[in-house]
């Protein structure tokens, strides 16, 4: 492997719905890549192969010779790449929402801190994140930190106004786990889609509710230092009490991997995406009570001209941009890394962050 924080052959694992966009960003960024999937892929302009994640020595001869690992693999399977990165001594990044798979993530940081550990580079947790922590350095007293994202369809139907274009694993994961918050400068745990409110972006109404995974560390991070902080799900009004019927009153909060083939069977995926970030802080500013929000809206954009979903590109984006940052040296060169510590502003000079600053604006 490279020494220190160089980073120039990068292998990405899974091209689904954002790992071939995250290859092609990488590709284009000046970084070789070889990215891995289950199925054969020869229509990308970046050297492809065949691999069976389940296979540990499969793996770890994969990402033999590389600098750095991307998983973009379901949460249930990045810990197989990670251990993998672990044994190969790769830098390692990933997408998860998933508490316990970060967790383990950390103890191979711990036990292996001469490589940078980056997971939950997505979007939640992931960049929203880095804009609520880099909103929180301009107060001196912090009440609250309030962050929430929405992917949705731009032209909804149906009741559920919903359409699965992210791992329905991840949503339904999302909508049962409790969810770690911070009440009175203290974690705990809350049950999942509670808390309800409206929110309106740009003439939209919207509905949240608590979902789990999209704080990533930050509850730990700013725990004493913040009287509220809380992760929310957006979607459009009536969506969260169909939810609740559908795993309590149906009977699916116990038989998830059914749910998840229902839920995908009635709303499949759509083009027409649109993702809604809306990150507020409030405390102490020169001394007055302030609150700044920062909101953002999404549309599908143009890469290599072909169009890609919303929720496709800025994930992809967010990721990307970390690991430019990390080969840049402006994150630290090993151990395991928060989204938290990530300035937002720094993430805006990268080429693939460059996206955040230029789109979305309300």
């Amino acid at each position: 492997m490279s020494a220190g924080s160089v980073i120039k052959d990068v292998r990405v694992v899974g091209l689904g719905k954002v790992g071939e966009l995250v290859a092609t960003l990488l590709v284009d960024t000046g970084f070789t890549v070889t990215a891995y999937d289950a199925r054969a892929r020869a229509d990308l302009p970046f050297p492809t192969k065949t691999l069976d994640v389940s296979r540990p020595e499969a793996l770890r001869a994969a990402l033999d010779g590389a600098d750095a690992v991307v998983s973009c693999l379901p949460y249930t399977l990045n810990l197989g790449v990670a251990e993998a990165a672990y044994d190969t001594g790769l830098h390692y990044f990933d997408l998860t929402e998933d508490v316990p798979t970060t967790r383990r993530v950390m103890e191979l940081a711990a036990a292996s801190a001469d490589v940078v550990w980056a997971p939950q580079c997505g979007l939640a947790p992931g960049l929203i994140g880095i804009i609520g922590s880099s909103l929180t350095t301009r107060f001196s007293d912090i009440r609250s930190i309030e962050l929430k994202v929405g992917a949705l369809p731009r032209h909804p139907t149906g009741l559920l106004g919903y359409a699965f274009n992210w791992s329905a694993e991840g949503v339904v994961n999302e909508y049962l786990n409790d969810c770690e918050v911070l009440r009175g400068g203290h974690r705990q745990m809350v049950p999942a889609m509670t808390e309800h409110e409206k929110v309106v972006i740009g003439g939209i109404e919207l509905e949240a509710s608590l979902t789990s995974g999209g704080l990533g560390t930050m509850c730990q991070t700013f725990e004493g230092r913040a009287q509220r902080l809380d992760y929310k799900t957006m979607r459009y009004p009536g969506h969260f009490e169909l939810m609740r019927f559908f795993f309590d009153e149906l009977g699916l909060r116990n038989r998830r991997e059914l749910a998840g083939e229902l839920l995908v069977d009635a709303k499949p995926p759509v083009d027409d995406d649109v993702v809604y970030l809306h990150a507020a802080v409030e405390g102490k500013r020169d001394g007055a009570l302030f609150r700044e929000n920062y909101v953002r809206a999404y549309q599908p954009l143009e890469i290599n001209g072909r169009v890609w979903r919303a929720i496709s590109w800025t994930t992809a984006a967010s990721v990307a941009a970390v690991v430019e940052l990390v080969a840049d040296g402006r994150l630290p060169a090993h151990g395991f890394i928060q989204q938290e510590d990530i300035a937002f502003h720094d993430l805006l000079t990268t080429r693939n962050g460059a996206r955040f600053a230029e789109l979305g604006r309300i």
